[in-house]
Order: C-alpha cells, then sequence, then structure tokens
C-alpha cells in the first residue's frame, strides 16, 4: 500500500516537473521578439540565408537589369560560369566545416588537369587511363595537406599557403608554360572536352559539367547528413578535442576530407577542361579565393562546425547572379568587386549574429 502511494506520488511529481518545463519553454518562446523567432530559425537552417539572398538578388536585378536579365538563356548561362567554382567551393566546404581552409584547392585542380591532358594529348595515353590519372593526382595532393595539417600538426592556412605555390610552380615545370591546343584535344582525345558539350533545354542552355556539378552537391548533401562520416566532419569542426574524446578518429577523419576534396577537385579538372576547351596552366590562378567567397556567402561558418553543403552551392549562384547582372546593366568591373566585397563582409556579420542564438 505504501509501494503504490509512493508509485503514484513520484508519478504526480514527475508530470508535475515535466508540465513545469513545458511551460517555461513555452513561455520563452512565447516573449522571443520577431528577430530572435528569424535568428533562431535561420541558426538551425542554415542554407536558408543563401536562399532568401539568392532570390532577392534575382529579383532585384530583374528590376535593374531588365528582360535581358531574366531570361533562361542568361540564367543558365550563369549556372555554366560558376561551374567550376561551384565544384571548388563543394570541396572547400568540406574543409571549412572542420575548421580548416584549402587555399591551394584550384592548384591542385590546374595540376590533375595538366597531368590529364598531357598523358592523353603529349603522351598517348588513352583518355581511360588519363582522366583517372588526374582523379588520382588530386587525391594525393589533398592528401598531402591532410598529412601536414594531421601528423605535424601545422595550421591548414599556412599548409595550404605553402602548397599552393609548389602545385602550381609543379604545373608550370611539367607543362612547361604551354598550353594544350583545343584543335590538338578535338583530334587525339575528345573525351576530355565530354563535360563541356551543351544541351538545349526551352530556350535554356546547360553543359553536362552543370548537371555533374549539382549531382557532386546532392551526394555530398546525402553523405554529410546520413551517415557517420558526415557528423564527424560537423563534430569535429564544432570541437576537435571533444570529438577525440567521444571516439572518434579526427586524424583519419581529417585525411579523409582532404582526400575526398583532392579527388573532388580531380573531376572539376576534367570539367574545366570542356570549360575552357583547352588545358592551360594559367587558368583559374585565383578560384580557390573564389571558391571561399561562395563556401562564406553560402552560409558555412569559418570556425567549422555549421553550414550546408547546398548553401556553398547557393553561394556560388548569388556570385554569379550578382557579375551577371552588374554586367548587363553596365556597372564597371571595379564595382562588380566591390559588391562581391560588400556580399562577403554581410556574410560573416550575419553568421557572427547567428552564432550568438543562445542554446
Amino acid at each position: 500500500m505504501v509501494d503504490s502511494t509512493r508509485s503514484a506520488g513520484d508519478s504526480a511529481e514527475s508530470g508535475l516537473v515535466a508540465a513545469g518545463a513545458d511551460s517555461v519553454a513555452a513561455f520563452d518562446e512565447d516573449h522571443k521578439t520577431f528577430m530572435q523567432r528569424i535568428q533562431h530559425f535561420l541558426h538551425g537552417n542554415p542554407a536558408m540565408v543563401p536562399v532568401i539572398i539568392l532570390i532577392i538578388s534575382v529579383i532585384a536585378f530583374r528590376l535593374v537589369a531588365g528582360e535581358r536579365f531574366f531570361t533562361a538563356f542568361n540564367l543558365s548561362l550563369i549556372i555554366q560560369q560558376v561551374t567550376i567554382i561551384g565544384f571548388l567551393a563543394c570541396a572547400q566546404t568540406l574543409i571549412i566545416l572542420t575548421a580548416g581552409i584549402d587555399l591551394s584547392i584550384a592548384a591542385i585542380m590546374v595540376l590533375a588537369s595538366v597531368v590529364a591532358g598531357k598523358a592523353a594529348v603529349m603522351l598517348g595515353v588513352p583518355s581511360v587511363l588519363a582522366i583517372p590519372m588526374g582523379f588520382v593526382v588530386g587525391t594525393l595532393c589533398g592528401m598531402v595537406n591532410g598529412l601536414l595539417v594531421t601528423r605535424l600538426r601545422l595550421p591548414p592556412f599556412i599548409v595550404t599557403l605553402g602548397t599552393w605555390n609548389i602545385f602550381f610552380a609543379l604545373v608550370i615545370w611539367y607543362s612547361g608554360s604551354q598550353s594544350i591546343r583545343s584543335q590538338d584535344i578535338d583530334k587525339i582525345a575528345p573525351s576530355l572536352k565530354f563535360f563541356g558539350e551543351r544541351i538545349s533545354l526551352g530556350g535554356a542552355v546547360f553543359t553536362y559539367g552543370s548537371f555533374l556539378m549539382v549531382l557532386v552537391f546532392l551526394v555530398l548533401w546525402y553523405v554529410l547528413n546520413n551517415t557517420a562520416w558526415g557528423r564527424h566532419v560537423y563534430a569535429v569542426g564544432d570541437d576537435r578535442d571533444a570529438a577525440e574524446l567521444s571516439g572518434i578518429n579526427t586524424n583519419r577523419l581529417l585525411l579523409s576530407v582532404y582526400g575526398v576534396a583532392g579527388f573532388i577537385a580531380g573531376i572539376a579538372a576534367w570539367v574545366s577542361i570542356g570549360r575552357v576547351g583547352s588545358v592551360s596552366p594559367q587558368s583559374f590562378y585565383d578560384a580557390n579565393l573564389d571558391s571561399i567567397t561562395a563556401v562564406v556567402i553560402g552560409g558555412t561558418s569559418l570556425f567549422g562546425g555549421r553550414g550546408s553543403i547546398l548553401g556553398a552551392l547557393f553561394g556560388a549562384l548569388i556570385v554569379g547572379v550578382f557579375s551577371s547582372g552588374l554586367k548587363i546593366a553596365g556597372v564597371d568591373v571595379i564595382w562588380q568587386r566591390f559588391a562581391i566585397g560588400c556580399l562577403i563582409i554581410l556574410a560573416v556579420g550575419i553568421d557572427q549574429w547567428l552564432r550568438r542564438v543562445s542554446a
């Protein structure tokens, strides 16, 4: 009898505690301001920030630049123009999510394209072997960065700043500062330009490379959100020491992240040959900075642990929309760069605002 009474009392007490907690939560929710509600929503859905900015940008340039901007052909052209930056931003996002950064990602891509192009056109290696050689070079370069970061515990910024120069030096040395012409590629290894081929859909013109870019983003979005590896990437970026204490092999994870980023750069190398139509050792020299721009505007925190891979895609599109819209509106190139710079500062400011959300 006593036990029954005690159990009933404990249940009643638990119910009162739960009800009290619910009341406090409801009270806090009711007393949030409109801006606080927005802040909490965007904090939980980081990809929504670039989506909103992208929609506003398209509407604004439709009003400012007129009909020439808002056509199926021009909008599809924007997607073509940001394809390479999109690939690099995809790779860059993986690294930034771990609280790192890769200043060498564009150099890795160019080196992979030179290796694949020279092997196929100059050395006579079949394309079916030459193209994977570019993938291997990209992966190995990424893993070199990963080894320096994990084994020597060097800052990613310093490591990739150094390898950026090393990889570009290797590009110049291996290529002899000579480009591989489009005519030679068409004659000997036309499959190198496969992802530059275009198809028309209702007035819009897309390349196969653009479709592949979207596919890579979707695959990585699924991996980051539905696999243990993806959850570990966020955990390491949020707090590496805590991730180690929880049993995550952080060195192995970081090595895999840099390796995957290098592999994506290898894929981008193949796509870039089709995009440019040739293999040039001087192409995309500053694309690493453009990739960081896309990631930051896309809402991924430079402090790691927060962001969405799809945000980088939207970030790249935002840069493309601004560049195209301002160009059609007749704005000088200087002010186009000025506008992109303002976007970067705005994106970082929004990130800092969202990080102040209380737990």
